[in-house]
C-alpha cells in the first residue's frame, strides 16, 4: 500500500503467499489473541503453508520460549516446530552475548523464554542485583511478575550495570482487552534510574537480524497488527509488509500513520495472505480502488463511491499519505470511515 502509488508491489495481483517465500507473522493480534485463535488464523495459515509458503511466528513478547509457542500453535491447530519461533528474548540476549565476556551473569527480570535465550548464548540468568551480573535484561513477565523485581532492576542500573529491554511495547492484546505491555515495565525502571537500556526487539534492528539469521528468508513480508513494532520493522528492514486490522491498529490511526508506519498492504485479517491486493490507482485529483475513489480536501478527507470496505480504506491512505508526505496527515478522515463501518 504505502508503495501503491509509486512502485507496484509484487503482491498486487497475485496471493502474497505466492509473491513471497516467508511470512513473518506476529502472534499477539495476528495470529491469536489471549489463548484463542482469531477468525481465519487457522485455515488461512494451513492454506499458506500447504501452497509453499514457509511460515514463522516473530514475537517481541518475551515470556515463553519457542517450544512453549510452538506447543500452543500446534493445539490452536496450526502444525508449528520450536524452530519456526523467533522472540525477542532470542534477538536480546544475543545483543547482551555480544557485549559482555562468555559465561557472564545477567540480572533477569521476566520469565522463562529469557532465561533459555540467555543460556542459549552461555549466559547465566541470575535473581539479585547483588549477583554480581555483567548485564540486566527486562522482559515481559506476565501479570505476575512481582513488583520486587523491578526494584531489583533498578538497585543494579542505578550502579551502573548495562540494561537490555527486549522491547517497549507498551501494551499488549489479551482477551479481555489490552493490557500494560513490558514497555510499561521499562519504563518504571527508567522513572526510578534515569537510564535508557538497549532495546532488542521490533521495530529495531537486532530483532530483523534475528528473524533473518533463523529462517533465512529472502522474499519475507512481515505480517502484523501494530504500526509502531510490526510495520515500522518491516520498513527498518527495508521488506513488504501486511497489516492486519485484528489488533491494535484502526483507520483513524492507519490515515495518519507517518512514512515509517505506512503498509504495504492492508487487509481484514490473515485471509489477506491468500488473495492479490487490489492495486490504488491515481486518477485526477484523487485515488481509486476498487469502486471508490478519495480525494484529500482542504480539511477532509473525501470519499465517494460504493463497493468493498477495504477497498475504500485503501483508498484513503493512499489520498492521506500522498498530502501528508514525508509527514503526518491532519485531514479528517472520520466520516469517510464512518461511512466504510470503520
Amino acid at each position: 500500500m504505502s508503495q501503491a502509488v509509486r512502485t507496484k508491489p509484487e503482491g498486487m495481483g497475485q496471493a502474497l503467499s505466492e509473491a513471497y517465500d516467508t511470512a513473518l507473522l506476529d502472534l499477539d493480534g495476528v495470529v491469536y489473541a489471549g489463548g484463542n485463535a482469531i477468525a481465519y488464523a487457522v485455515e488461512s495459515l494451513a492454506t499458506a503453508r500447504a501452497g509453499g509458503m514457509h511460515l514463522a511466528y516473530v514475537t517481541n513478547n518475551a515470556l515463553r520460549t519457542p517450544h512453549a509457542v510452538a506447543d500452543h500453535l500446534t493445539e490452536l491447530g496450526i502444525p508449528t516446530e520450536a524452530s519456526d519461533v523467533i522472540t525477542s528474548a532470542q534477538a536480546v540476549a544475543r545483543l547482551i552475548a555480544e557485549q559482555v565476556p562468555a559465561g557472564a551473569r545477567v540480572l533477569v527480570i521476566g520469565g522463562e523464554g529469557l532465561r533459555v535465550a540467555l543460556r542459549e548464548h552461555g549466559l547465566e540468568p541470575v535473581e539479585s542485583a547483588d549477583d554480581d551480573p555483567a548485564a540486566v535484561v527486562q522482559g515481559f513477565g506476565g501479570p505476575e511478575l512481582p513488583w520486587g523485581r523491578f526494584a531489583e532492576a533498578s538497585y543494579a542500573v542505578a550502579r551502573g550495570v548495562p540494561w537490555f529491554a527486549s522491547n517497549t511495547d507498551l501494551t499488549i492484546p489479551s482477551a479481555r482487552g489490552i493490557a500494560p505491555g513490558n514497555g510499561a515495565a521499562v519504563e518504571v525502571v527508567r522513572i526510578a534510574t534515569g537510564a535508557e537500556p538497549q532495546v532488542a526487539g521490533k521495530p529495531l534492528p537486532p530483532m530483523h537480524r534475528e528473524t533473518i539469521l533463523r529462517t533465512g528468508a529472502e522474499r519475507p513480508l512481515v505480517v502484523g497488527d501494530r504500526l509502531d513494532t510490526d510495520i515500522e520493522g518491516a520498513f527498518n528492514g527495508e521488506v513488504d509488509s501486511l497489516l492486519v486490522l485484528t489488533g491494535v491498529t484502526d483507520g483513524a490511526q492507519l490515515l495518519a500513520a507517518p512514512p515509517q508506519h505506512r503498509p504495504t498492504y492492508v487487509d481484514a485479517d490473515l485471509r489477506g495472505m491468500l488473495t492479490g491486493q487490489p492495486e490504488v490507482t491515481e486518477e485526477g485529483d484523487g485515488f481509486r480502488c476498487g469502486g471508490w475513489t478519495a480525494v484529500a480536501g482542504a480539511e477532509r478527507l473525501e470519499l465517494d463511491g460504493e463497493g468493498e470496505s477495504l477497498d475504500g480504506l485503501r483508498a484513503l491512505c493512499a489520498a492521506a499519505w500522498t498530502a501528508a508526505g514525508e509527514g503526518v496527515c491532519a485531514l479528517d478522515g472520520g466520516k469517510a470511515l464512518a461511512r466504510l463501518g470503520l
